[in-house]
């Protein structure tokens, strides 16, 4: 059966309105979430982008039930892996058997800021590949020191660590990203419902592990509105190639996203109080072969989403 999600959007919220949102999102009967881990918006109108590890503090004590992940951290270039193992490791201890760490190859918006190169997508991939191996060394516990191409760690020991190993996700796109990812990862985190991504994963190693794919929604009382707040929050979501990989400043997803027209985000996102188009999104989730599908509500109405999923999509799940 498949589990059914929610995406907390840091680009769109106040770190209090995340920590709410997660016990919202419990008390609707979603199953789990997943956190972003932003340090820009993808464009200014979307206004936020706390810092996830503070917030995923306030979630582990505002909830009870709801695992989550983050979907996901980059720990390449703006945070070293030793650090990120350090914080993954927190939070697990604060979420007994209900938080995992997703990790990517990440994107220049993000990862630009200390003035460091950003190396192409297989340099990247090399690193994440090196990172992981970094964090889960130091998540063995014990006085660890890793040499490698990319990180060095020196006489470093994580105390406080979970009682249970925490499961590491790795998000792909396309087919190398994916065969890396069955390699490494514990499980795969993916944003389109892409059956080859499945397959190569499960190839790679990956079968039999969990695959959370993201689908984009926007609730509102008419498809007219949704429409309208979904192309207003979320231009980005009719961008395609690689620009959301290479563009390093919101103005620049800005000034592309204003050639993208309303109707453009509206077949990326599911729009509108008809429940019928968001079950046959989740759907094609399902038949791509996913088991997790988790759901990011785009704009400030996430309580009109809560109750229209409660009411109209979980229970076609349970």
């Amino acid at each position: 059966m498949v589990q059914i999600g929610y995406a907390l959007s840091s680009e769109e919220h106040a770190p209090n309105q995340l920590v709410r949102h997660a016990r919202q999102a419990e008390e609707a009967g979603f199953t789990f979430a997943l956190i972003s881990d932003h340090y820009h918006p993808w464009v200014s109108r979307q206004g936020h982008s706390p810092f996830v590890w503070s917030v995923i503090g306030g979630i582990a004590q505002a909830t009870e039930r709801l695992q989550l992940g983050t979907g996901v951290t980059c720990p390449l270039i703006r945070c070293h892996p030793a650090i990120i193992a350090q914080a993954a490791a927190t939070a697990a201890a604060m979420m007994p058997g209900r938080f995992f760490l997703g990790v990517g190859t990440g994107e220049n918006l993000n990862e630009h800021i200390l003035g460091d190169h950003w190396p192409p997508y297989e340099v990247r991939a090399e690193m994440l590949e090196e990172a992981v191996e970094v964090i889960r060394l130091l998540w063995e516990g014990g006085l660890r020191s890793y040499r490698g191409q990319y990180y060095e760690v020196e006489n470093a020991q994580l105390y406080t660590l979970p009682e249970s190993p925490t499961p590491l996700m790795v998000a792909a796109s396309g087919p190398q990203s994916a065969r890396l990812g069955g390699r490494i990862g514990d499980g795969l985190i993916s944003t389109a419902p892409d059956s080859e991504v499945v397959e190569q994963f499960e190839a790679a190693g990956g079968e039999g592990k969990p695959r959370y794919g993201q689908l984009s929604v926007c609730w509102a009382q008419t498809e007219k509105e949704a429409r309208r707040v979904a192309h207003e929050f979320w231009p980005n979501a009719g961008l395609k190639g690689a620009l959301g990989t290479e563009l390093p400043l919101p103005l620049h997803f800005e000034q592309a996203s204003s050639l993208v027209t309303e109707e453009q985000v509206a077949q990326s996102v599911v729009c509108g109080p008809d429940p019928q188009p968001h079950l046959d999104k989740i759907q094609e989730y399902i038949e791509a072969g996913f088991d997790h599908v988790y759901l990011h509500q785009i704009g400030p109405d996430q309580e009109g989403f809560f109750r229209f999923y409660r009411r109209e999509v979980l229970p076609e799940f349970r």
